[in-house]
Order: C-alpha cells, then structure tokens, then sequence
C-alpha cells in the first residue's frame, strides 16, 4: 500500500459508485461529504500515510479532483451500461484455457447509435504510456461481455485534465493476438514453476515492492476488507519532511 495506491482506490470507489444511482440522484449528496465519510478506510497507515500532514495533502487532492468532477460530470450525468458480473470475463481461448477478466470504470450509454463509450479514470500525475495494453482489455471485455457496439473510448485524468482525452479504438484481432501471446507465455511459466524476468536480475518496478517485502523490509498494518490479503508498506513510504509539499516540474 502506498498514499497514492490508496488515494486513487477511494476516488475510484466514490465516482464508480455513481453509476449505480439513477441519473437525477447522482449529484445530489456531494462527493466531498461522501470522501469524508470513506476516508477512514485508509487513514494513517491503512493507507501507507506515515504522517498527519502527508496524509492531509493526499485528502487535499481527492477534495480537489472529486471538485473538478462536480463542476464538469459530463457523462457521468448521463445513462450508463452496468454489466451484472462484479468481475466481467470471457474465454480469450478456451484451447488455451485462458481467460481475460477484469473491471470496467465507466460504460456510458450512448442513445443515438445503442453503442457504449468506455471511460477509464485515472488519478495519477501522468499520462498513460501509449503502449499501455489497458484499454485493449477494456475494449475486449466489453465487446464480449455485453451486447451494444464500442462507439468510442477515452480516460478521465481527474489529477490535472479538464475532461475527457480520446483514444483511438483498438484493432480487436490485434489485441487479441498481443494478449494471448501474453497469456501463453504466462501460462508456461506457471507450469514451468519458472518465473523470468524479463529486466533479468535488475528485476522490474512490479516486483521490487514484493521483494522488499520478502527481504524482511515491509511492515504489516492490516488486512484488506475481505481478510484475504495482508496490507504492507515500505520504508519509501515514510514523509521525512511533511512541512514540504510535492512539487512537479512542467
């Protein structure tokens, strides 16, 4: 668990929620009573916040982005495409016996053509890598999870966006493709009981947090809700000097 992991974990809540709300109930409690009131499920170090005032400045910017989303909810005012599974998946190869899962942010319904628009939200201070394949499974999942037709698709980058950013549509063979070759190879490691990785013994920003962790370095602070996962955090995680904010250079 790290400020940010828990920072974007809460808005993510707070904003996908809505969709389960009739369209004229959506705005009617205000997203920044609602943050106030979940807030407590990362606070201190549930949330890999090692001081009051680190942990304030996080609070800060979710009042900020859940602000901006009031002021300018666009689709979020508008009907919206909710699939019955909590976790939507479809077989990318049942010869394979692969499976591709995972959860949509936001399916907005788009009257005029019956088709969908998927809006994936983002809380980070970055943009998404070009090459990111997020989105591919998002246009897979809900190409094969529901019946309407993919009209468009965009992220929501509520940290320093305005609104929506656009991204071309997918090439649904390609994708395919690229994320089975993916899932083989993952599949023969399991098998295998190898595990490579691919930066070789420099290892890669996805694992290092969980070496660490085995190395003896993190420390326990809880359980998730569902009491199947231990929450740690590591010693990057403290704030030495909480009176400095963050800053970034544009």
């Amino acid at each position: 668990m790290s400020p940010a992991l828990a920072l974007g974990q809460i808005i993510h809540e707070i904003v996908e929620n809505l969709s389960q709300l009739p369209t004229d109930q959506r705005f009617k409690k205000s997203l920044l009573v609602t943050l106030k009131e979940r807030w407590p499920k990362i606070t201190g170090l549930k949330g890999g916040f090692t001081s009051e005032a680190q942990e304030q400045r996080f609070f800060q910017r979710g009042e900020t982005m859940l602000s901006k989303v009031m002021a300018n909810p666009g689709p979020l005012t508008k009907l919206a495409v909710k699939l019955k599974a909590d976790l939507p998946y479809y077989w990318l190869s049942e010869s394979e016996e692969l499976i591709l899962c995972g959860k949509l942010d936001w399916l907005e319904y788009l009257a005029d053509t019956d088709s969908v628009h998927i809006i994936d939200f983002k809380t980070s201070k970055t943009e998404e890598k070009t090459d990111s394949l997020q989105l591919p499974i998002y246009y897979l999942l809900a190409k094969n999870c529901q019946k309407r037709p993919i009209f468009k698709m965009s992220y929501w980058y509520l940290e320093f966006g305005e609104g929506l950013t656009e991204k071309p549509l997918p090439d649904p063979s390609e994708a395919t493709t690229e994320l089975l070759k993916i899932g083989k190879q993952m599949k023969l490691a399991r098998q295998l009981d190898r595990f490579r990785c691919p930066n070789g013994t420099a290892g890669c920003q996805a694992c290092q947090p969980f070496e660490r962790i085995l190395l003896g370095e993190g420390k326990l602070v809880g359980t998730t809700t569902d009491g199947r996962r231990d929450i740690y955090i590591l010693a990057s995680a403290s704030d030495p000097n909480p009176n400095v904010d963050e800053s970034v250079i544009l």
